[in-house]
This record gives structure tokens, sequence and C-alpha cells, in this order.
């Protein structure tokens, strides 16, 4: 089974992501991307992460990990939680895809939140 590291975030995300934790919880808070990325590749992580820089690591050296991008980040975190309630099918497949190597994922901004 894949696990999910959500980067830097507390939700209830759990519920739909059994496997899901932060990187502070496993020691890495302070880590920089490059030992981010070695941690979930070595261990088959999936990276969800609002970091670009990560985008950019997943061509030419991913899978693994595969990386899950939430691009245009400059929401409230509840906006991220949904987000990814509202996307679990999709990233259930993504995961299960051998040849996935990112899924980015976009919230449609409303006239209230520009």
């Amino acid at each position: 089974m894949t696990r999910t590291c959500l980067r830097d975030w507390r939700c209830g995300c759990h519920l739909y992501f059994p496997v899901a934790f932060t990187f502070a919880t496993v020691g890495l808070k302070q880590a920089d991307d490059r030992e981010i990325w070695e941690w979930a590749r070595d261990d088959n992580h999936t990276l969800v992460t609002t970091d670009s820089d990560f985008v950019a690591m997943v061509t030419p050296n991913g899978p693994p990990p595969k990386v899950i991008h939430i691009e245009r980040c400059d929401f409230p975190f509840s906006r991220i939680e949904d987000l990814l309630r509202q996307n679990a099918i999709r990233i259930s497949r993504f995961e299960n895809d051998e040849s996935g190597r990112l899924l980015t994922l976009r919230t449609v901004r409303s006239k209230n939140n520009r």
C-alpha cells in the first residue's frame, strides 16, 4: 500500500487516506526537498504538496515517489481538505496506476476568494 505524506498539514484526511501523515511526524520538518524526495522514494510514499519544486523533480527522477501537487494554493486549509476529499477516488486511482508520476489538483476560485 502506498502511503501518503502531507507536507506540514493537520487535518481529518486520515478518514480518506488511512496511511497519511505529515513530514513533522516522521522527523522531516526541517528537511530540504532532496531529503524529503529520497525518503519518499525509499519508502514508496506519495507526496502531497503545494511546493512546485517537487513538480520539477518528478519528471527527471520519478516515480517513486509520486507527487500530488495542489496548484496555486493561496486559500484556507479547509479548502485544501475539501479538495482532497472531493478527489479521493481520483487520488486512489492515481496511486494505483504504476505509470502515474504527477497529479495536479486545482480549486476553482469563487468571486469571494480572488
